[in-house]
């Protein structure tokens, strides 16, 4: 009998940004020049006291099993840290460590999740989240949001997208891919619809460090009394310390889902690496300047994007509270030919930005957003500076069609 692949599986789109990613790495080993905004990775080196860690980690034999959450110190500076930032009580047994917060996330909705349940998301959202709520067999019930509005959802709209199905309301702040971020009291707003209608919270935090200006961050579970009761909180060191490749990130939650996410764990991939584990801890309890240090180098990028969005015609762009993104509204510069090639949608003129002029970005159909585009500036300012002539370049060879 030949193998047959899973229906399930069959259905799961792949992601956008690793594909566009490995676009460009094709054209970069084709000897090109490529400014790639595609992928959402601090472009920093991992901080030194960090490496320093995993190499002791390594020199002390710490290279066996653990257990499947976490070592215990990892789990009590996860614990310590949202106590002393946000003044929330956890048990380091309510700490859940995992192989990156998308592992996270994947545990998260496979414990929570049945089929026919549905869980509300605001588009734009994260490629990955619709995809790993289908696995389960539950149903993404995607939520529009508006640029006029920051693409931040409305009260109202969360309780119109409320069903008796409805189990989960999925919130990302600052937001992958948009950079858009709630206000503590917007959150609150959002969190009375949750509490009217007894539903739980998934909320991503992986950006809360990362905050530009005035604007201020406040986890989920922190905006109402007893919200922690129905809040999954995930988060990692990815982001803020430069450590993607690490894989580490956590759940924070109430002690039968952490209870089960960890009996999950053990049967999926057991514990995450185990000198990773011990360099996360050096990364929450070592010193913060490197966290401060790129945070300032990211603002000045950011201020550099938004002043050349600003600049070029046609284009525009939600306010940027956080993260590392600008999502681009691309849509008067769509229905016209490039180089004698018609444009019609985002996908098409992401892929035509990279054949024609080398810049990678990520077209907004694949965060539920058509007519957008993502660019990622976790990179240098020269890298955005050249690869802004270039997208400017590119607008100006536009015919229309």
């Amino acid at each position: 009998m030949p193998a047959t692949i899973s229906k399930i599986v069959q259905a799961l789109e792949p992601s956008a940004t690793l594909t566009m990613a490995a676009k460009a790495k094709e054209l970069k080993a084709a000897g090109k020049t490529v400014y790639d905004f595609s992928v959402g990775e601090p472009d920093f080196t991992t901080p030194r006291h960090i490496c320093d860690a995993a190499t002791a980690a390594m020199n002390a034999g710490h290279t066996h099993y653990t257990p499947v959450g976490g070592i215990p110190e990892l789990r009590a500076a996860v614990a310590r840290q949202y106590r002393q930032r946000h003044g929330l009580e956890y048990s380091p047994q309510q700490v859940v460590v995992s192989n990156g917060a998308k592992h996270s996330l994947h545990n998260v909705f496979t414990v929570l999740c049945d089929p026919g349940d549905e869980v509300i998301i605001p588009a734009p959202y994260w490629v990955s989240y619709a995809e790993l709520v289908k696995l389960t067999g539950a149903r993404p019930v995607i939520v529009p949001t508006q640029e006029a509005d920051d693409f931040k959802l409305l009260p109202a709209q969360l309780r119109a997208a409320v069903t008796p199905r409805t189990k989960i309301l999925l919130i990302c702040s600052p937001s992958n891919p948009t950079g858009s971020m709630y206000s503590p009291e917007e959150l609150g707003e959002l969190a009375d619809v949750v509490i009217e209608n007894d539903l739980l919270v998934v909320a991503d935090e992986i950006y809360e460090r990362l905050i530009y200006g005035d604007n201020r961050f406040a986890s989920f579970a922190t905006v109402r009394p007893g919200l922690a009761q129905r809040t999954i909180t995930v988060n990692g060191v990815s982001k803020a310390y430069a450590m993607t490749g690490w894989r580490i990130g956590w759940t924070l939650s109430p002690a039968a889902v952490a209870k089960a996410m960890d009996g999950l764990q053990s049967q999926e991939t057991s514990n995450p690496s185990s000198v990773s584990q011990y360099a996360a801890v050096a990364a929450l309890e070592g010193p913060q300047e490197c966290v401060d240090e790129m945070l300032a180098e990211f603002a000045q990028r950011r201020e550099f994007v938004r002043g050349r969005i600003a600049e070029l015609p046609g284009l525009s762009c939600a306010e940027m509270g956080g993260a590392f993104y600008a999502f681009i509204n691309i849509q008067k510069h769509l229905g016209r030919k490039y180089a004698g090639r018609q444009v019609d949608n985002s996908t098409q003129w992401c892929l035509e930005l990279l054949a024609q002029r080398n810049v990678a970005t990520v077209m907004g159909s694949a965060f539920g957003a058509e007519g957008y585009a993502r660019l990622s500036f976790a990179t240098s300012l020269e890298n955005l500076r050249a690869g802004f002539e270039r997208i400017e370049a590119f607008l100006k060879s536009a015919a229309s069609a």
